[in-house]
């Protein structure tokens, strides 16, 4: 039978391990999520755009030694290069006067003082996940030796499946390279085990001290060495070494790119925005200093009479509702016969340094609502959030009902949280002592967070993905990224404004105001039952940045109808997946009555094979009225500005 760990951290799934019968477990690591994928489920390093760029890196060739001899010089020259650079970008820094970056500005020597506090207090427990590492490591010795004298041994523990850091034959053929591999294995485990099992630590701390400890596992990995990684020692021996030294001519490129700081390349160029990704056909109808507004030409002769009026994330572009056409959101709505409209939020700079939530209110959902009325001649559509512009719809509404502003018919939540206090691991970043680091670094910016410390966080929650898989590809194997749209939308990054960055941290992450009724919007306190129009709330199964749990219990907020989903995959692909693919599932549950946990909810839910965008067609139609001639943009005497997808949207945040 397989002895699994006795508990399991709560960010993340202990590896478990083998008994006598060699049974197989998960690892320390994260299985990497369909976040990593494109919407419709391309693996990651596949162009899902039908570009068939490939991975460029050194040529094989015999092994020569000179050659060689010549690369590692090379190696050693390109590695003092980059530490002179380094140097002359810090003394040149010194020199203007810039404010020096916080030493430690995600506090993580807070975390770890905490767990060296709690190990302290919890002795026992910590001997006794010692002792059976110790065992576990000793049984490995033994099983090693057997192997390496010719004998059989079962495998004490496995990557967790979908782990793709050891998929090289060589982690499961050759003795030495399975012995590293499995220690490492057995140690991360052991660490999450006793981050599991620490007594008397509040459950935030835990959170914050279990992902920290991942993230010192998971960059400590032997593949991300070199000398132990066999793909790379295969490469250099075929190389000569050429691929270190093209890989540190990526690495100073990367450098470069990013004005001094490592800014990873996760795709190659090859992406245009309004030529092979939103391409939806459309114009810009408003524009303000805040956001362009699109609607989105007809494809059918009638529509629905009811307007769909949709608000993305400003965190991230609205390309990924649009990516391509074969799982564009929006291309298959307007299919469906809605007339959308969507705002595409600005890249901020300086100048929208002092914009919060009342002015991404005024300025986006109540411009975008008249601007929608002089289209359409309907005075209340429905509308959509999507993630943080779910959260500022959800205030919105609160807002317009404590002042008897009726213009907006339904609502749609896609993976949009209202209620904090069970949110996803975004959590981990939002102590004082981080926030406090955060606003001096927007001020030393002008009052803006660059885009890449954004999309810096976003990456360390998956970041065996979408960090270390392309140091190694890289800096390690020397070869350039593939064209991949969904990674080239992850890296196309947006700036904050520090007041709605540092508002919407620390009313809804640190103090969870709006789910509390304790939220102020424009003078007016915010109370969630008093939306009492029809909402539709979608979640996603293995969503990280807001799970199902915490979608679940914002959603019981609401004083109207409410219908609530949960789908298959993650925070990206749980979202965009379009029923031609034929992927995943959903989850929904008609039973009357009130349901008080998820938990319950889920004892009675049934399960629907595919995507759950036709559930929401059928709740959505019944929403819009009747049929009438299709409008175009233009009509109705608004003005066309050009074409979509805008160029709000096509503004670089570095």
């Amino acid at each position: 039978m397989t002895a699994k760990a006795s508990r399991k951290p709560s960010t993340d799934p202990a590896p478990k391990r083998a008994g006598k019968a060699g049974g197989k477990a998960k690892s320390a690591a994260h299985a990497p999520q369909d976040d990593t994928r494109t919407a419709s489920g391309t693996a990651k390093g596949e162009s899902s755009t039908g570009q068939t760029g490939r991975q460029t890196g050194p040529q094989t060739s015999a092994f020569d030694g000179q050659q060689f001899a010549r690369n590692m010089v090379a190696v050693a020259l390109k590695s003092q290069e980059l530490l002179v650079d380094y140097a002359a970008r810090m003394a040149a820094r010194r020199k203007s006067g810039a404010q020096a970056a916080p030493l430690d500005p995600l506090n993580i020597s807070g975390a770890m003082a905490s767990f060296a506090r709690a190990l302290g207090a919890n002795q026992q427990m910590v001997a006794q996940t010692q002792t059976r590492w110790l065992n576990d490591f000793l049984s490995l010795w033994d099983a090693t030796a057997r192997r390496m004298l010719g004998g059989e041994a079962p495998s004490l523990v496995e990557p967790a499946p979908g782990d793709r850091r050891f998929r090289a034959e060589e982690w499961r053929q050759n003795e030495i390279f399975d012995f590293i591999k499995q220690s490492y294995l057995l140690t991360a485990g052991a660490l999450q085990e006793m981050v599991a099992g620490l007594n008397g630590v509040d459950e935030k701390e835990r959170a914050r001290i279990a992902f920290y400890t991942r993230q010192f596992a998971d960059a400590l990995a032997p593949t991300n060495f070199p000398l132990t990684n066999p793909d790379v020692l295969k490469a250099t021996v075929a190389s000569n070494g050429q691929n270190l030294v093209d890989g540190l001519n990526n690495l100073l490129a990367d450098i470069e790119r990013g004005q001094g700081e490592l800014s990873i390349r996760q795709s190659a160029d090859g992406f245009e925005i309004g030529k092979n990704v939103a391409t939806a056909p459309g114009k810009v109808v408003f524009r303000n200093d805040t956001m362009e507004l699109i609607q989105y030409a007809p494809t059918t002769e009638e529509v629905h009479e009811r307007p769909l009026l949709i608000f993305p994330p400003w965190i991230n572009k609205f390309y990924i509702i649009d990516l391509r056409p074969e799982n564009s959101f929006v291309r298959w709505l307007v299919a469906q016969g809605y007339t959308v409209f969507l705002v595409s939020w600005v890249n901020p700079d300086a100048r929208a340094a002092n914009k919060g939530f009342e002015e991404y209110m005024r300025e986006g959902i109540f411009a975008a609502l008249e601007q929608v009325e002089k289209a359409t001649g309907v005075k209340d559509p429905n509308c959509v959030g999507y993630c943080i512009g779910g959260t500022l719809l959800a205030a919105t509404l609160a807002y317009m009902a404590k002042t008897g502003d009726d213009r907006i018919h339904s609502a749609t939540f896609w993976a949009a949280q209202t209620d904090f206090s069970e949110a996803g691991e975004l959590s981990v970043f939002v102590d004082e002592a981080q926030l406090e680091a955060l606003k001096a670094r927007m001020d030393s910016e002008g009052g803006v967070l660059p885009g890449s410390k954004m999309a810096g966080a976003f990456n360390m929650l998956r970041a065996n993905d979408l960090i270390w898989s392309f140091v190694i590809n890289n800096y390690m194997l020397g070869k350039q990224p593939m064209p991949f749209d969904l990674l080239y939308w992850n890296s196309d990054t947006t700036r904050m404004p520090e007041k709605l960055h540092l508002s919407y941290l620390r009313e809804c992450y640190q103090k969870n105001a709006l789910a509390s009724g304790r939220m102020k919007l424009a003078g007016q306190t915010l109370d969630l039952s008093k939306i009492t129009v029809p909402v539709y709330f979608q979640s996603a199964k293995e969503d990280h940045i807001a799970p199902a749990g915490s979608v679940f219990k914002g959603a019981r907020l609401f004083g109207g109808p409410l219908r609530f989903i949960i789908a298959g995959s993650g925070h990206i692909a749980g979202v965009i997946n379009p029923p031609a693919a034929g992927k995943y599932q959903y989850w929904t549950n008609d039973a009357p009555g009130e349901h008080a946990t998820l938990e319950a909810w889920r004892e009675g839910a049934a399960e629907h094979p595919g995507s759950w965008w036709p559930d929401w067609d059928r709740w959505l139609s019944k929403l819009s009225g009747g049929k009438v001639k299709a409008r175009k943009p233009g009509d109705g005497g608004i003005k066309i500005l050009g074409d979509a997808p805008g160029t709000y949207v096509k503004v670089k945040a570095q």
